[in-house]
């Protein structure tokens, strides 16, 4: 008889878990996972896959607009929430059926049940009320939206998890937040006729992005007739009878059917016992791991959301791999952290990889920077005067491209190979030897020969 009834036991069967069980048990590990809601965790349930469905959704009024310059006529559209939310809903349903089949096909038992730690070894089962053990255990619980809990009024506002299944799709809606999904859901639901409000505390939305994405996107999502609010924030929610009214610090009285947060994250790690069984913990209760994903305990790993690291879905992902290769491979495999290529499908969608310019001027000694902005050539037919955005971010002393940003149609398609160079670490001559495709936005990318600015230390300083 073995030690332990299991190999490994992941708690969560989001996007790192569900990596790490499949590919911890290709390596002949009797692996369970346990997760209370459904499989595929907010990426697939109630994250990246329904709001990209919703962001498709958003921008078919463009096209509609944009075709008339091309020669059609399209006459008498029209939205339904409800096709678009049930048709969302049996896409995600059909996709955890994927996950739980990939789960089950790598012979992972899918346990559906809260799950706790009760100490390094021991899980609790909650639903099932007995206890299991494993050699190894894995918290893959990810993370949850937060909200201002101080806030009178709190108790009417939604997260992004209950606007994906709204019953109405509202006349009017303010987004408190200013990162990546409150500005993806301004373009969603301004795209489909919503009186947009964004109101941010900052002082520019995309905290952490280069400036001028965050000030091109703020400009564009001006002209879509998004109110972009910043240095402002909510002091108590009033319910009415014609919905709510969202009070500020500035004295705004923002009126809405609808007052979203998207004010940031936090790991799930409530009940789930870490404190008792002794694991170590962060600032914010997240979970603090090595850079191999151990927690202060030799027998329990984390990945994901739910550690102090980057939250994204294929971060978690790639983390979750990494943990089954070191653990279960005898194969120690530590995930780089830097220049990971990101995509913010806001309308115009962001495509960022590597440093920005004021992260490129803390780390070099001097920097040149090469920019465009021009309109897209399939908006040449049409009215609207959207600006595309080009950037690169040039190490001055080695040639080396240490940032790539871009706004405007499929930057979230360029920016993945884009990303591919900037980790290899292609230089500005290796950009300006390749040849261009004509005509397309992309060949700007290694048709930008010369500065549009330079920057060196030793001249700042002056």
């Amino acid at each position: 008889m073995t030690e332990f009834e299991y190999d490994l036991f992941v708690i969560g069967a989001g996007s790192g878990g569900v990596r790490a069980a499949r590919i911890a048990a290709g390596y002949g590990a009797k692996v369970a996972v346990a997760e209370e809601y459904r499989v595929g965790g907010t990426c697939v349930i109630r994250g990246c896959v329904p709001k990209k469905l919703f962001v498709y959704a958003s921008r078919f009024p463009d096209e509609f607009e944009e075709s008339a310059g091309f020669g059609w006529s399209v006459a008498g559209t029209a939205f339904d929430w409800k096709t678009l939310v049930a048709n969302k809903d049996r896409e995600i349903a059909r996709l955890e059926g994927i996950y739980r089949r990939n789960l089950e096909a790598a012979n992972v038992e899918i346990i559906d049940t809260r799950a706790e730690l009760r100490g390094p070894n021991t899980v609790h089962l909650a639903n099932l009320g007995r206890d299991v053990t494993a050699r190894y255990i894995l918290i893959a619980t990810g993370g949850h939206p937060n909200y201002d809990r101080t806030l009178p009024g709190i108790e009417h506002v939604i997260s992004s998890n209950e606007a994906f299944h709204l019953e109405e799709l509202p006349k009017r809606i303010v987004i408190a937040g200013g990162g990546y999904i409150a500005v993806e859901f301004a373009g969603i639901f301004n795209g489909l006729g919503v009186e947009t409000t964004l109101l941010y505390r900052g002082e520019e939305i995309l905290r952490g992005f280069d400036d001028d994405l965050r000030a091109g996107l703020h400009a564009e999502m001006v002209k879509r007739g998004i109110d972009v609010v910043c240095g402002d924030v909510f002091t108590t929610i009033e319910k009415t009878a014609d919905g709510l009214i969202g009070h500020t610090a500035s004295g705004r009285g923002l009126e809405a059917d609808q007052i979203m947060f998207a004010i940031g994250r936090s790991p799930n790690i409530e009940g789930l016992g870490l404190a008792e069984a002794g694991v170590e913990q962060g600032w914010n209760g997240h979970v603090v791991v090595d850079a191999y994903g151990k927690t202060s305990l030799d027998s329990i790993y984390a990945v994901g959301d739910v550690t102090d690291r980057v939250q994204l879905t294929p971060v978690a992902i790639r983390e979750g791999h990494a943990f089954a290769e070191t653990v279960f491979n005898a194969n120690p495999v530590s995930i780089d952290h830097e220049a990971i290529p990101t995509a913010v499908f806001s309308t115009p969608e962001i495509g960022t990889v590597g440093l920005t310019e004021a992260e490129a001027r803390e780390r070099c000694r001097a920097v040149d920077i090469y920019k465009t902005s021009f309109r897209p050539m399939k908006l040449t037919l049409t009215d609207r005067d959207e600006k595309m955005l080009i950037k690169l971010v040039v190490d001055a002393d080695s040639g080396v491209v240490v940032g790539c940003h871009l706004m405007g149609p499929d930057s979230g398609e360029l920016i993945q190979v884009l990303g591919i160079l900037v980790k290899m670490g292609a230089t500005k001559a290796q950009f300006d030897a390749t040849v261009a495709v004509h005509p397309s936005a992309a060949e700007e990318l290694v048709t930008m020969r010369t500065p549009t600015s330079r920057w060196a230390a030793e001249y700042a300083a002056e």
